[in-house]
This record gives structure tokens, C-alpha cells and sequence, in this order.
């Protein structure tokens, strides 16, 4: 692919990252061409044959053969489809209580992912957390907004607070599934929506559920 520099200038660089020096100046008028790609740098060859690292935000404000401003997105959004590693967060409610979630999934395939989230929630008599690790499932994990499916198992634990008398602590395994959304928001960013229902054993005659609804942001690699 060739493009023509717009700017005034652009900056070569001798390794892609912000720290390496500028060892040459392309300016205005000049056609370089892309080679390959690193993250968000560039390598590209002058018709001089000099070769070397222009980031991202330069290359968007050169112009094509055609004279169209260059983008950048399709390469962008392809790097979210190939994603294997996602970390984030999220904060909603869970049942009537505030709930801070932090998140760490990988990518078995681009259909399925496998996650573990950590939550805890503060309520005005007690303190919960939750440890879960959950199968989750992308049927359309090919576009910009990607629906998905969770179901999976983890350790509940809720733990009263001290003005409380003869309270016990709970703790045991119990089960969620739930649903929500992805959506790819620009480079490494992605927000999500989830709705999951938990189903906590308390003892052999009693069934606690529970409703939490979050909303985060996430970052993939």
C-alpha cells in the first residue's frame, strides 16, 4: 500500500515506539509505502529506500492513490476479532447493592472465551464477594457488536457486619448464567453490559438467587 504525506512532515522512526530517535523527516508530497505493521507503528520504505517506524495518527493524515484521507479502521477492528487476552472492570448492582467487578478472560476460540471476575458488594449490614469462573460464548464475535452467553460456577461468600449478633457467615459454592453485550469502541477498548443471575445453596432447604447488572470497560490484547 502507498500513501502520500499531507502534513507538512512526517517522523521516521528506527524502532516503533516514541522513545527511539527520528532519523529522518518525510515531508510533504512524499510517497511512502507500508510494509508491515507493530501495534500502532507502521514500517514503511521512501522511494529513496529508506525504511522506517511512523505511528498510527501520522499515517491517518496522508491520502491514498485515489486522494482519500487514509484509515485506519478495518486494521483496528481486525485486531479486536483476533483478540485473546481481556482485562476490565464493571459497576452496577446486585439485587439492591452496589457491586465492583474486576475481570481477566482468554480466548479459546473467537467464539469462546473463558473468564474469572471477582466482586464485591457492600451492603448497609453485611459484605459479599464473589469468585466465579465462567464459559462464555460468542455466537456473532465478528462484529463491532458481539451479544454473548455466560454460564459458570464459583465461591460466595458473604460476611456480616459486626453490629449484627448471631449472624453467621456464609459461605459456599454457588452457580451463575447470564447474558450481555460487547462493543468494540476503538483501539484497544471495548464496553460491555451484563446481566447474570446467581443461585447460592445455603443449606439443604434454602435457595438464595441473586440479580447483578453491570456496566464496564474493558482491554484486550
Amino acid at each position: 500500500m502507498r500513501v502520500q504525506v499531507a502534513d507538512p512532515y512526517i517522523e521516521l522512526r528506527t524502532e516503533p515506539g516514541r522513545g527511539y530517535p527520528v532519523f529522518y523527516v518525510a515531508e510533504r508530497g512524499e510517497w511512502i509505502e507500508i510494509l508491515k505493521r507493530k501495534t500502532d507503528w507502521f514500517k514503511v520504505r521512501l522511494a529513496s529506500g529508506k525504511e522506517g517506524w511512523v505511528n498510527r495518527l501520522q499515517l491517518e493524515n496522508t491520502l491514498t492513490e485515489t486522494g482519500a484521507r487514509t484509515t485506519f479502521r478495518d486494521v483496528m477492528l481486525a485486531d479486536y476479532l483476533d483478540r485473546r487476552l481481556e482485562v476490565g472492570f464493571g459497576w452496577g448492582r446486585f439485587d439492591q447493592d452496589p457491586v465492583l467487578t474486576m475481570r481477566i478472560g482468554y480466548g479459546l476460540t473467537p467464539n469462546f472465551f473463558v473468564e474469572l471476575s471477582a466482586s464485591q458488594v457492600t451492603a448497609v449490614y453485611s459484605s459479599t464477594s464473589l469468585t466465579q469462573l465462567n464459559l462464555m460464548a460468542l455466537p456473532f464475535a465478528d462484529r463491532r457488536v458481539s451479544p454473548y452467553f455466560t454460564l459458570g460456577a464459583g465461591r460466595y461468600q458473604k460476611t456480616p457486619k459486626v453490629t449484627l449478633v448471631d449472624s453467621p457467615e456464609i459461605s459456599v459454592t454457588a452457580a451463575n448464567a447470564g447474558f450481555g453485550v460487547r462493543v468494540y469502541l476503538t483501539r484497544n477498548f471495548l464496553v460491555r453490559g451484563d446481566f447474570r443471575e446467581y443461585m447460592a445453596p445455603i443449606n439443604d432447604n434454602r435457595v438464595d438467587t441473586f440479580k447483578e447488572w453491570t456496566l464496564g470497560l474493558g482491554v484486550f490484547f
